[in-house]
């Protein structure tokens, strides 16, 4: 089966590239440094149709398809990491209010987010639950006229900028997956506080948040979908989830093969380039295989995804997550290593991409858990 990228894709990566290249790369060590949000590149990014690519075109979004979307990741990702998730999870929760919510929801929402004015967090993880969804202690009680939110929510990106969350709480604690609901909670809400997490690894540009709800009230019709429901609503994005995450790792692993490949060009040992030498011939050759070999991966598993078939589609986006992570983290390493001591310190961007690698491999479901996913398939 062919994984081509159609003319009109091959456009938008290029368009990408471009964007990544001259306003993304020459600010992007500053930003790791000061771990500051870049505001202004995320309104330029949506002024190109980068901000919820998914979203439909009727609510000012482009409409892009998954594997269209996953190109605009893998560019946003190999001009820095912590920008590109700046950028890409803009939108988070997006998704499920589109397949989801009420029209006023999506009105009022969707175009805000499309258009970089508004950021959308989706706040599932706790302190004590992360791949175990269905352990999740948040809780949604009944009044008269709504529900009270009480709970705490850990690792939430965009938790401090974000406009709107979509908030996972159990309306039946006894039930389960089966109890859990999905919420529309503006973040301006009282009892809702978010602190900003600063002793990040990598992806420092990035917001990332604890949030504590401290009886936050919700109407009724801020339920998303329907009460109890929220798990299954939420299993629907769980294939393309993996698939974006292992684009964000092929961009970086591309990231890190570019700059290993540039100074192997320019550093010069014993009267010629390194390139020169067969060892890190070997090194940039398997290198560039493991890069390619991760984005065909992932390109089919996007395929699988928008074609339906669930099966297929899951267990493809758990092999492409699952390889493309561990790949990048190991091209990223070989970086460092064609830079030898220059790779170790901040003057090159090989460290940072090393850092920034690391997170794919632990969030949207951890390598062991896509292990598991990919065994029980085959089992």
């Amino acid at each position: 089966m062919s994984f081509q990228l159609t003319d009109e894709q091959r456009a938008i990566r290029q368009s990408v590239r471009e964007f990544g290249a001259e306003e993304i790369e020459p600010v992007a060590r500053e930003h790791d440094e000061n771990g500051e949000y870049p505001a202004e590149l995320v309104e330029k990014a949506a002024d190109l149709d980068l901000v919820g690519t998914s979203i439909p075109i009727e609510y000012g979004g482009a409409g892009m398809d998954l594997l269209s979307g996953v190109v605009v990741t893998e560019e946003l990702w190999r001009a820095d990491p912590g920008i590109g998730s700046a950028i890409g999870s803009r939108a988070f929760g997006a998704t499920m209010i589109d397949a989801f919510g009420d029209e006023w929801m999506k009105e009022e929402w969707l175009p805000a987010i499309a258009s970089g004015e508004s950021a959308c967090a989706s706040a599932i993880s706790e302190p004590a639950h992360g791949s175990n969804v269905a352990g999740i202690e948040t809780t949604a009680e009944r009044t008269d006229d709504g529900y009270l939110l009480n709970g705490n929510k850990m690792w939430i990106t965009n938790g401090t900028v974000a406009d709107v969350a979509v908030v996972m709480a159990k309306t039946d604690p006894g039930a389960g997956h089966e109890g859990i609901s999905a919420f529309l909670v503006p973040t301006d809400t009282d009892g809702f506080d978010a602190t900003k997490i600063t002793n990040k690894l990598g992806i420092r540009a990035s917001d990332l948040a604890e949030i504590v709800l401290d009886d936050v009230f919700v109407p009724e019709a801020n339920v998303v979908g329907t009460e109890n429901g929220g798990f299954y609503q939420l299993m629907e994005f769980f294939a393309s989830g993996r698939v974006n995450v292992a684009a964000q790792a092929v961009g970086t692993a591309q990231a890190a093969l570019d700059a290993a490949l540039e100074y192997a060009g320019e550093r010069e040992q014993f009267g010629q380039p390194i390139s020169d030498f067969q060892a890190i011939e070997h090194k940039l050759a398997e290198m560039a295989t493991n890069v390619e070999a991760a984005r065909s991966l992932t390109y089919r598993a996007a395929t699988y995804a928008m074609e339906g078939d669930d099966d297929l589609a899951a267990k493809f986006a758990s092999m492409a997550k699952l390889f493309a992570s561990e790949r990048a983290v190991e091209v990223a390493d070989e970086s460092i290593q064609v830079h030898g001591g220059a790779g170790y310190v901040s003057d090159h961007p090989a460290e940072r991409y090393y850092r920034d690698a690391r997170i794919t491999k632990i969030y949207e479901g951890t390598s062991e858990i896509q292990k598991n996913i990919i065994a029980d398939q085959l089992l």
